[in-house]
């Protein structure tokens, strides 16, 4: 099954018009014609099996004719990672922890960061492209880039864990997850968290934890992390 994303679809509509990159995609592309049947989600947990009534290469019109809402998991997962020297690996992570199930994503900037701007646009497009290969119903929400003070400031809910490499009392994080709970997981850049940063996590009741014996990278420890709560949650 191939899988369209458009916010605009709600539960109420009945027809809809791609937009013109979409609709040459479509019909030129795919080569899909009059009576196909294509289907959409909206990012919200829903998905809509559409049937085309106009295959026009600027057009391509299709009427809804059934609709599925996909409850969402019992537990939210949300990551905050300090963005990479490196773009791509950063963007390899957006990837990949869509893939795996992350609802939210938070870019933090830290004392060590040595990059400080993202392309936010640039991103989207990329959890909206991993949302869609992975059939999920969900898209990830990417919040604003943040200082990590003002993210530590914050109001978090659920667990709240700090992954460092400081050689300080760290638990597993798989000895500490607990299932259906809501998680949130700092992540920091390649020059690790400041022991300020680490510091000031302790105070906000985040718990320092490994992630296993070897030392990872940003992008790697994000990954780990994520699949660790899916992992605890089947």
């Amino acid at each position: 099954m191939q899988l369209f994303y458009n916010p605009k679809i709600n539960e109420n509509t009945t027809q809809f018009t791609f937009p013109k990159d979409e609709s040459r995609h479509i019909a030129k592309v795919l080569r899909k014609k009059t009576g196909d049947t294509l289907y959409i989600t909206n990012g919200n947990g829903w998905l809509f099996e559409a049937e085309i009534e106009m295959a026009d290469l600027k057009n391509c019109m299709v009427t809804i004719v059934s609709k599925i809402y996909k409850k969402s998991k019992p537990y939210k997962v949300h990551l905050a990672v300090a963005p990479t020297k490196m773009n791509d690996r950063y963007e390899w992570f957006l990837e990949k922890a869509t893939e795996i199930g992350v609802d939210s994503i938070t870019p933090i900037i830290c004392d060590h960061s040595e990059r400080k701007v993202i392309k936010p646009e640039r991103f989207e497009k990329i959890l909206q492209s991993a949302m869609k290969q992975s059939l999920h119903y969900y898209l990830p929400k990417l919040n604003d880039t943040i200082t990590f003070t003002d993210f530590i400031n914050q109001q978090h809910q659920g667990q709240l864990f700090i992954a460092h490499c400081e050689d300080t009392n760290k638990q597993s994080l798989k000895s500490q997850l607990k299932p259906n709970t809501d998680i949130t997981i700092l992540i920091g850049p390649e020059g690790d968290f400041s022991v300020k940063e680490i510091a000031m996590a302790l105070e906000h009741q985040f718990i320092p934890v490994t992630l296993g014996e070897t030392r990872l990278r940003t992008e790697t420890a994000a990954i780990v992390a994520c699949h660790s709560v899916a992992f605890v949650n089947e």
